[in-house]
């Protein structure tokens, strides 16, 4: 009798819990298929039920019958029972599709109870969401001294609110902050332990093979009924075609479906955990920037981009020039300003314009991996000439009134400007279509539109306004973006694709210097055919 290195038997019969036994055979065959003394342990599983009875109770014989196979038995930890109503459940660990994390079984239970707790998680939420309502009603990004102007410590808003609490706790930059970053850490990380604690036992139990071996305990179910002369094969084929899972034991047969819905909360969870990993990235790895800039004059994006975070990189097209060309405004028929542009013209450092364009709110323009929006406008000069000499440029100050509205005012002296009693024309504007003219004595003058060329007369001055010169609020921001790549081998060629949301001419340049690092493989032909 031949005998294998490893042989393995499975004493079994038709259902019941496995009993694992081992015995020692002592059975070894020489070169000459001699059997010699060489124990060595074998496992032997076997399956036992006694049989019942037409009243079910047992006889007290086990069968007769013992069937041999040379198949491996299935783990006992996997098959569980219920000896009360003769259910058998199988929970395949290897076709479960759910991996845990291994860092995830180092974490005390403890720990994971607190952080999968319901009410903390809604309570971190809520925290995110009024730290985001505060970075909606404060300015973010603005200079210190506007904050120091606009909450003050002898008048604080709401009574508790001064420039110390906002600096103090990065509501200047309230979605870069330490504490907002904080709370979307600390709600990444309640999500992680529902998932694990929660979300994945359930699925686990809903994908769990429950396979029912008596026709009583089918019989106790919320529905029952019998089909007299039918096929569970048939039944099971009829089932998979209403969408149901179906899988045969034997002449026992169970059937779910639904299993799609166990996996939605992990869904929503990983998708949430993606927005906030995103959003992250966002905050601490990108430049972000405010300039204002009169029409006809350049600034460097560099100069004005500032990091948010340690994962800031700044990019070669920092050293682009932006060129102002013309910023003009539209109106609605009440006067009121409705939109505003500004045309800009993007230089390399030769001096070469490599972009053209014109924004206004709501269309930015995109180049090498930054952003430029238009989100502000201003009043820089006004050109006026005098008794038919200048034109002359007077600086435009902003003046303070109340509400929102904007009010722009300059002064030309008609007397010496060095003497300690100036007196001259006082010109008021509160858009880039209408100035208005008061006397020495501060009298109303008249009104005059930039470029009519109409003069007036004014404390026997003849004024002409020649133009209105804006100046054009920007803000500047970089985003890494998302960037995807694929990639196949085809032969010895290697095909790479990809794309991003953000940096779509940065992109291809960073993609460009990486390939350029893939080494190239040289074969030798002669090599290669001997």
């Amino acid at each position: 009798m031949a005998c294998t290195s490893k042989p393995l038997f499975v004493l079994r019969t038709r259902a019941l819990p496995l009993l694992p036994s081992t015995f020692k055979p002592i059975i070894h065959l020489n070169r000459h298929n001699q059997r010699t003394a060489a124990p060595f342990t074998t496992p032997v599983w076997s399956q036992l039920k006694t049989p019942k009875g037409t009243d079910g109770t047992t006889n007290g014989r086990a069968p007769s019958k013992t069937i041999l196979k040379n198949a491996p038995p299935p783990a006992p930890s996997l098959l569980e029972t219920n000896a009360g109503d003769g259910e058998i459940g199988a929970n395949p660990k290897q076709g479960s599709g759910i991996p845990i994390p291994g860092f995830a079984k180092k974490v005390p239970r403890k720990v994971l109870a607190l952080l999968s707790n319901l009410p903390l998680a809604i309570g971190e939420m809520f925290s995110i969401a009024a730290i985001m309502a505060v970075g909606t009603v404060i300015d973010q990004g603005e200079k210190p001294e506007f904050y120091f102007q606009n909450f003050p410590e002898d008048n604080p808003v709401m009574g508790f609110l001064t420039w110390r609490w906002v600096l103090g706790l990065g509501f200047d930059h309230v979605y870069s902050s330490p504490l907002f970053l904080g709370m979307l850490a600390l709600l990444a990380a309640s999500l992680m332990a529902c998932t694990y604690t929660t979300q994945i036992p359930l699925v686990k139990v809903a994908r769990r093979w429950s396979f029912m071996s008596s026709a009583e305990s089918i019989r106790k179910q919320e529905f029952s009924d019998t089909l007299p002369r039918a096929s569970i094969q048939d039944l099971g084929v009829i089932l998979m075609s209403a969408g149901y899972e179906v899988f045969l034991k034997g002449p026992s047969l169970y059937a779910f479906k639904g299993l799609a819905g166990r996996f939605a909360p992990i869904g929503v969870h990983i998708a949430m955990l993606l927005i906030m990993a995103g959003g992250t990235l966002s905050a601490v790895g990108s430049y972000r920037g405010s300039v204002t800039v009169p029409q006809g004059l350049n600034f460097v994006v560099g100069d004005v981009m500032n990091p948010t975070g340690f994962l800031s990189n700044p990019t070669r097209f920092f050293n682009t020039e932006v060129h102002v060309n013309k910023f003009y405004m539209d109106y609605y028929d009440s006067g009121e300003v409705s939109q505003f542009y500004t045309d800009l013209s993007l230089l390399d450092l030769g001096g070469k314009e490599v972009m053209r364009k014109t924004i206004s709110v709501n269309d930015p323009l995109r180049f090498g991996g930054f952003t430029i929006y238009q989100t502000d406008w201003g009043f820089s000069a006004l050109q006026v000439s005098k008794n038919n000499e200048g034109p002359f440029n007077l600086a435009m100050a902003p003046l303070q009134i109340n509400g929102d509205k904007k009010l722009y005012g300059t002064f030309l002296p008609l007397a010496d400007p060095e003497s300690s009693d100036v007196k001259g024309i006082s010109m008021l504007a509160r858009d880039l279509q209408s100035i208005v003219l008061y006397d020495q004595e501060g009298k109303f003058a008249g009104v005059r539109r930039p470029g009519s060329k109409l003069p007036i007369d004014v404390d026997g001055v003849q004024i002409v306004i020649e133009d209105a010169i804006g100046s054009s609020g920007l803000q500047l921001k970089t985003d890494p973006g998302v960037p995807v790549v694929w990639a196949l081998q085809d032969g010895t060629t290697v095909v790479i694709g990809g794309k991003t949301n953000r940096a779509k001419i940065g992109f291809p340049d960073e993609m460009n210097r990486l390939l350029d690092r893939v080494p190239e493989i040289v074969n030798d032909m002669n090599d290669s055919v001997a």
